[in-house]
């Protein structure tokens, strides 16, 4: 089942049965006649209420995150959780309602029996869309195309567990050779480590699973590094010394453990109000400053030759190219030689544009990046194509670096001066890699603070 598929069903069944957990406890609460009314409540008011709230709930809880195989008893503990905390909530909220209107007690009472027909009919309609999941990946609809890098004992048991189980959602098309051997014995080994990405594109693979033997550990990285450009997901088999010894947190689902690689840092409940903090603020600061950046606007126009904007190609999350705009600061033309870092004292930088950079005007423009989802507030600055590139072969482990959603600013920009040259971004890439290790509103409301005291201080490029 497809990520979009999945989430409209999600989406469905707690409509459903979030309704009729809404409809019997009115049903206990207004129509059996236990508690008299002089005025009944409304009935579908606050169940649209009462819908959107649990909406915004289960989103921060991560319950429409996507998964891929997903077991019923997960499933019923989440929601088991999530509910139980919005029941709190509700609870409270109740509670200081009938503090203040002197309310009898047993609308407290209620609020448990509406937990209990949330959860037992939220969870029975979850686990429904779980195990239909379950039953089509059984009968081999929605598989996903999978290679096993490696071709010793480990990958060979891993290709057993897999065909054994096609419910955990893999379809085998072959072995890569790590060392460049195939498992001629076999008939399964379609590759080495150096043709995978054509074969994840000639064979449209979309789970990469590495099964290397202890002798092999020092390739993981050149794994992880041909991988790290395509659409994959990859996930490592574990040694045993490993998941024992508490080295390895694993997911298991029939007794197969793997490791997912790079996975996202933040939850869902942070990357939601990451996203609904940018989007806020680009939106009031683009709605405040509009008279400000129209004056800007027209003093470019006027000093200089040249359209306001300036566009460039720009690499984004996952390799992705989007096109980021900035205030023009420099002469048009200016890169008619090809890609070249800007100096402290460049000549190409017009006499406004000297000004809009160190109050970093310049970068506003790039909210309408980051309400087109293309980059964040926080984040590791987007580069252009032609400098990744150059990166990406000096620095193995670059592409990590595009594992999340570039930003305006970010920890390496407050942390260290203006790039002027390649160096300047290798000395910076430890403090983007800080930064995506330790993402966190925490983080990035720290970042904010001293962004903001950088521009007060005029530091800027």
């Amino acid at each position: 089942m497809s990520k979009r598929k999945e989430k409209i069903f999600l989406f469905l069944s707690d409509l459903i049965f979030i309704t009729l957990a809404w409809t019997i406890y009115y049903y206990i609460r207004v129509d059996s006649g236990w508690i008299i009314y002089a005025n009944p409540p409304a009935f579908l008011g606050p169940l649209t209420a009462i819908y959107l709230y649990w909406l915004v709930i289960f989103s921060f809880a991560g319950l429409y995150q996507h998964w891929f195989v997903r077991s019923r008893f997960d499933e019923f503990s989440s929601v088991f959780k999530t509910v139980s905390f919005g029941c709190f909530i509700l609870f409270f909220l109740i509670f200081l309602d009938d503090m203040m209107n002197n309310a009898p007690i047993i609308s407290r009472f209620l609020i448990l029996i509406y937990w209990l027909l949330t959860v037992i009919c939220v969870s029975t309609g979850r686990i429904i869309i779980r195990s239909i999941q379950r039953n089509l990946l059984e009968k081999g609809i929605g598989l996903r195309h999978s290679l096993i890098v490696g071709s010793g004992e480990k990958a060979s048991e891993l290709e057993a567990m897999i065909k054994k189980y096609p419910q955990l959602g893999y379809s085998f098309k072959g072995f890569v050779s790590i060392n460049g051997k195939n498992k001629g014995d076999t008939g399964t080994g379609i590759g080495s480590l150096s043709e995978i990405r054509n074969l994840i594109r000639e064979k449209d693979i979309s789970e990469i699973l590495i099964a290397l033997e202890p002798n092999e550990k020092e390739r993981l990285i050149d794994v992880i590094r041909y991988c790290s450009e395509e659409k994959v997901n990859m996930k490592i088999l574990p040694d045993m010394y490993e998941i024992v010894s508490g080295m390895a947190k694993t997911n298991q689902i029939y007794g197969v453990p793997l490791i997912e690689v790079m996975p996202d840092i933040m939850s869902p409940a942070g990357l939601l109000t990451k996203r609904l903090i940018d989007v806020f603020i680009s939106a009031v600061t683009l709605m405040i400053l509009s008279p400000f950046l129209l004056l800007i606007s027209l003093i470019i126009k006027i000093t200089s030759k040249g359209p306001v904007l300036y566009k460039q190609e720009r690499v984004g999350k996952k390799g992705e190219i989007f096109i980021m705009y900035k205030f023009r600061s420099m002469v048009v033309n200016a890169e008619e030689y090809g890609p070249e870092w800007a100096g402290e004292n460049d000549p190409r930088i017009t006499g406004t544009g000297k000004f809009i950079r160190r109050l970093y005007i310049d970068e506003i423009p790039q909210m309408f990046n980051v309400l087109k989802n293309e980059m964040s507030l926080i984040g590791p600055r987007p580069e252009r194509p032609f400098f990744v590139e150059q990166l990406k072969k000096e620095i193995p482990y670059y592409y990590k670096r595009l594992s999340v959603k570039p930003g305006i600013t970010g920890w390496a920009q407050i942390k260290h001066k203006y790039d002027t040259s390649v160096d300047d971004v290798k000395s910076k890439l430890q403090f983007d890699f800080y930064y995506i290790e330790n993402m966190s509103l925490k983080l990035d409301f720290k970042i904010m603070i001293n962004t903001i005291i950088v521009i007060l201080l005029m530091k800027g490029h």
